[in-house]
């Protein structure tokens, strides 16, 4: 889809269609489904859609605040870009100009271990704005390593994800022959072949002007994966054994700020109070992993509390500016966006990120007003109805 096209494209879904007609059907079913049964998407999504807003009327009215308070910053906005894997195979480049699109509204970006573009090439392009999400891996003076890179590189937020012990069961993506890249299968090759301008942007083009084969860059030079060889050497697979002990020793070797995503019970949070980290995702991985996890905003408000100055970020099934909404009313202090901008960039590269970036603040504006709320501090539980706290 061209830019000037972009005015057609007015809701979430509308940006999703676009995307689902431009990409392969594997790499597609891969960045928007959960798994084993999906049971974890669909309640999530249905959990948000049981919450309703009560407005509060006949206030003064003016521009709305969005600015909020993340890990001790003022940030424009309390949107985050989630990190999410392979953004570089939407589009070439895609990670960066998620950031690019990103930085122009404030919003941070946190990358994703897994990430096509460098970590050197995204600061770059938004520095400053440039989270850095890490998987511990097997070995771990490798993963030491790869942290001192991204210092290097200007970062200063680190994201543990922890909710992935165990390879989550995603059926779609061992009958679509794909696991963080393409095996080419009968079935692979027709799909790509299908999807012409996806294969001459996301393959040919790199091959063209001699970028070679896109690969991992994060990985340990001689172990990197590519997206037609996947297979990961075992020193830098996910750990299995991954205990507090390690998120104590990277307490003391990260000098930033330290934020665990993926945390969804109250024991697990005043743990990581306790061990000095500053800030938690509260997230059932977009729906990806646990499929019997509960929804976040049913554990949102209890973890908020239990988290005392933490700072409390939310993902997971954002769709609309009322998403957002509910998520700060229900105790957090930011919302983290995963899908959303890989819609946008599969519709129409950077400018598809800014549109869609920028559709979800004004849908936020415009709850905020319809509400009778100016500023983010003003969201609080009263404001909702459906509330159900699990301890």
């Amino acid at each position: 889809m061209m830019a000037s096209d972009l005015s057609s494209l007015l809701e979430a879904e509308d940006f999703r269609k676009a995307a689902r007609s431009y990409l392969p059907h594997v790499l597609f079913e891969y960045m928007d489904r959960g798994s084993e049964r999906e049971t974890a998407l669909k309640q999530g999504r249905a959990a948000l859609d049981r919450l309703r807003i009560v407005p509060s009327l006949l206030r003064e009215a003016g521009p709305c605040d969005l600015s909020c308070s993340v890990l001790g910053k003022t940030l424009a906005t309390p949107l985050i870009v989630a990190p999410t894997a392979i953004a570089g195979m939407i589009r070439p480049g895609g990670e960066a100009r998620i950031a690019s699109a990103a930085a122009s509204h404030g919003i941070p970006v946190c990358l994703a271990t897994q990430s096509i573009v460098p970590i050197e090439a995204v600061t770059k392009e938004s520095p400053g704005n440039v989270w850095f999400q890490l998987y511990i891996w097997q070995n771990r003076q490798r993963m030491l390593d790869l942290l001192e890179r991204v210092k290097a590189a200007g970062v200063e937020t680190l994201v543990v994800t922890v909710d992935t012990a165990a390879q989550p069961l995603r059926h779609y993506n061992r009958r679509n022959g794909f696991s963080m890249g393409f095996r080419p299968t009968p079935r692979s090759v027709l799909d790509i072949a299908a999807h012409p301008n996806w294969a001459a942007n996301a393959l040919l083009k790199p091959l063209v002007q001699g970028r070679g084969i896109p690969d991992f860059p994060h990985y340990p030079e001689g172990l990197r994966p590519d997206v037609l060889r996947p297979q990961q050497d075992a020193s830098v697979r996910l750990a299995t054994d991954v205990t507090w002990r390690d998120i104590e020793h990277l307490r003391m070797v990260w000098k930033g700020s330290l934020v665990l995503k993926g945390l969804l019970c109250a024991e697990d949070v005043a743990q990581a109070r306790r061990t000095g980290v500053d800030g938690i995702v509260v997230s059932t991985h977009g729906g990806r992993n646990l499929d019997s996890a509960p929804a976040v905003v049913d554990v949102l408000p209890s973890l908020a509390d239990e988290a005392g100055n933490m700072t409390v970020i939310a993902d997971s099934g954002i769709r609309q500016g009322s998403d957002v909404f509910k998520m700060l009313a229900l105790g957090a202090d930011a919302v983290m966006i995963g899908r959303l901008p890989l819609y946008g960039l599969a519709a129409a590269g950077s400018a598809g990120v800014e549109r869609i970036l920028h559709m979800l603040l004004e849908e936020l504006r415009i709850t905020m007003g319809l509400s009778g709320k100016k500023r983010i501090s003003d969201l609080g539980m009263e404001t909702l109805l459906g509330v159900r706290i699990q301890e």
